[in-house]
């Protein structure tokens, strides 16, 4: 993998938690990363022998099978990319991890109760893993790390898709596997918006305001003065006419 290092480039200063590597810099969120892989590879390689073995259900078998190899390739990978980045790895499943095999391995073989705890305790899993290894490769600046990320994606979505098609996954349970949250509609308004008058009905009147130039007030008092005017000249013309016949 050093090999085929890209050339190394001035790297940011991001503080104390991250260190210079020639794929760019490494800091928590890469090292959590290979960390919790390396930790699922602990209890679902050994669940998927358990789903071979245990399961009467060709549909569980087959989840086994994606289980087993998935987990050998990504074994591989997390191993020589950790050893590459210096990042040191777990031995043994955590406390939960070891709960569920023990679950699995307490059910009887070749029962409803064993695909049901098999599929539903990797789905979970696996659901919860595969959004902490996308907010890593969104954000990671190594390219190490981002390429490890997107292996690690399809693996594990291969993985939720085999375990769905078991038929045996409790959508119902949502805190195992919680609802998806959209956005909110937003609240109509009380008042519906002022429809706007057509630009070509506003261009005339502009047109019209700009070509008369007189305020509506003024139009009206000239109009009045000249009625007035009339009127006067109307009776003047009357009153000579009676001392003139």
């Amino acid at each position: 993998m050093l090999v085929g290092a890209p050339p190394a480039f001035a790297q940011p200063n991001l503080g104390p938690d991250f260190t210079p590597t020639p794929f760019g810099p490494m800091g928590p969120a890469g090292r959590d990363l290979l960390q919790k892989v390396a930790l699922a590879g602990l209890w679902e390689g050994p669940a998927g022998r358990m789903g071979l073995e245990k399961s009467a259900s060709p549909l569980v078998q087959e989840a086994g099978r994606h289980l087993i190899d998935g987990h050998a390739d990504l074994d591989r990978r997390t191993v020589e990319l950790a050893r590459t980045l210096n990042v040191q790895l777990p031995t043994q499943p955590n406390a939960d991890q070891q709960g569920w095999l023990n679950e699995m391995q307490a059910a009887p073989a070749r029962s409803a109760e064993f695909d049901r705890v098999f599929a539903n305790r990797l789905r979970a899993a696996h659901g919860g893993v595969y959004k902490f290894l996308a907010a890593v490769r969104t954000g990671t600046r190594n390219t190490a790390i981002r390429d490890y990320a997107k292996v690690c994606m399809d693996t594990v979505l291969d993985h939720m898709t085999v375990l769905e098609v078991t038929g045996m996954v409790d959508f119902s349970d949502t805190e195992a596997i919680p609802i998806a949250l959209v956005a909110a509609p937003a609240k109509p308004s009380s008042a519906p918006p002022a429809v706007p008058a057509p630009r070509q009905q506003v261009v005339a009147q502009n047109q019209q305001q700009d070509g008369d130039g007189i305020p509506d007030g003024l139009l009206s008092l000239g109009v009045l003065v000249a009625v007035a005017a009339g009127l006067w000249f109307w009776s003047s013309g009357r009153s000579s006419s009676k001392k003139h016949p």
